[in-house]
């Protein structure tokens, strides 16, 4: 098994549990970061959409070209924009759109411009509102994020994610990204990572995610943000609206020595060179046997068959060419997709308008297939609804714009995105 990222990081300062302020869900959400509605109904299983028309194509750059498109499925017409990627060309990179933390949002299209990107799709599913009374959303996506080969965090719990039912076989562990191969990949990347102290060796169980497995210790670093942590310990492995425990603790070591222990999940940027361990129930347990001054080390990386420099979070819908079994029936919506061709030198990008006259959307049964019309042999479902988004950078153009139509009518804040730079 080769290494997808490894980092190792100390524990820090304690933290002041301050308040933290988070956007209320815009209106018309069903509060989740997912594509569907609550009144989304089941459809009658479409085995794909119709023919693919391309209606329009723009050179970006040597190598990334952006079309419209023209199709149907059980919704009727459907429209969309899709951007193929050369990744052989010499001066195409694809990377992760994010705004600069994990738990904190913004649209693609400024992200995509913070970073100079030509183009970009929205990404992973997110955690967009709270059921839990007093705890703030995080806007931290379900899962896995690799920058640059650095571990940004890793998955929650099957049961803690959002959007459409997970095929058989898949998990929030998932993801499609490029690998240092320079190859496109649908993949899956686990936690491993270890807390070593005078008492022995703690298994770490979640890095920069919104939710811990029950009796788990988590990490948190820098990379996460101001919102509260209070989030990780909320929900259950199967049933994310379960209570928050109660049995929770809170460690901050610095450069290798605890410097705080504490019963309560706190809040606040955490400074660079600083972990905060996180723990809930029988892992809450395992951290109040530390004390300050005690020496910490902490080792972690995400692992999987590939070793990615980029990844984001999204669960497969196309495997050899073809749709998975057991794919969520519910009804047509806007819908974003990433693939890549067999051979790993193509990136397809997708996103699909719905909910309007010009535009029914399609079911993420059809969205596979359009994938593998559009040249993927295997294929994710991003997150969709109002998140949908599509920008783009045309030649002599200052800046990237949304070259979809949002179903929100405007652009929705999301979690992260996959952004193509030359």
């Amino acid at each position: 098994m080769s290494t997808a990222v490894l980092s190792t990081a100390v524990l820090g300062t304690a933290l002041t549990a301050v308040p933290a302020v988070a956007a209320p869900a815009p209106p018309g959400t069903d509060g989740a970061g997912s594509g569907e509605r609550p009144a989304a109904r089941a459809m009658p299983r479409a085995a794909a959409v119709g023919e693919l028309r391309y209606t329009s194509a723009l050179p970006l750059s040597p190598g990334v070209v952006a079309r419209t498109f023209e199709t149907s499925g059980i919704g009727g017409k459907a429209v969309g924009d899709l951007l193929d990627v050369d990744l052989r060309a010499p001066h195409v990179r694809v990377g992760l759109l994010y705004p600069g933390v994990v738990a904190q949002r913004a649209t693609v299209s400024d992200m995509a411009n913070a970073q100079h990107a030509i183009a970009g799709v929205n990404g992973d599913f997110f955690n967009i509102s709270e059921t839990h009374a007093g705890v703030p959303p995080t806007g931290a996506p379900s899962g896995p994020e690799v920058d640059g080969g650095r571990a940004l965090k890793a998955a929650v719990p099957d049961g803690q994610r959002f959007g459409p039912a997970l095929p058989p076989g898949t998990s929030a562990r998932d993801v499609i990204g490029v690998g240092a191969d320079r190859r496109g990949h649908v993949a899956s990347l686990r936690l491993a990572g270890t807390v070593r102290a005078r008492l022995g060796t703690l298994k770490l169980r979640g890095l920069n995610q919104y939710a811990l497995p029950v009796d788990g210790v988590g990490a948190f670093t820098s990379e996460w943000g101001t919102v509260s942590r209070q989030r990780a310990v909320c929900g259950t492995d199967d049933a994310r609206n379960d209570p928050c425990s109660t049995d929770t603790a809170e460690v901050a070591v610095r450069r290798g020595v605890v410097t705080n222990v504490s019963d309560t999940v706190g809040a606040g940027a955490i400074p660079k060179g600083t972990t905060v361990l996180v723990g809930r129930d029988g892992g809450a347990a395992a951290l109040r046997k530390l004390r300050t001054g005690d020496r910490v080390k902490i080792g972690y990386r995400l692992t999987g068959k590939v070793r990615f420099r980029f990844a984001v979070g999204g669960f497969p819908i196309l495997r050899g060419g073809r749709p998975l079994d057991g794919l969520d029936a519910a009804g047509p919506a806007p819908r974003t997709a990433a693939g890549v061709s067999r051979d790993g030198r193509h990136l397809y990008l997708a996103v699909v308008d719905g909910r309007s006259e010009t535009s029914g959307g399609v079911t993420v049964a059809e969205l596979a297939s359009l994938l593998a019309r559009a040249g993927a042999s295997a294929g994710v479902n991003l997150d969709g609804g109002g998140s949908s988004a599509f920008v783009a950078r045309g030649p002599g153009e200052a800046s990237a714009t949304v070259r979809n139509v949002p179903s929100d009518g405007r652009e929705r804040a999301v979690a992260n995105g996959i952004g193509v730079f030359s």
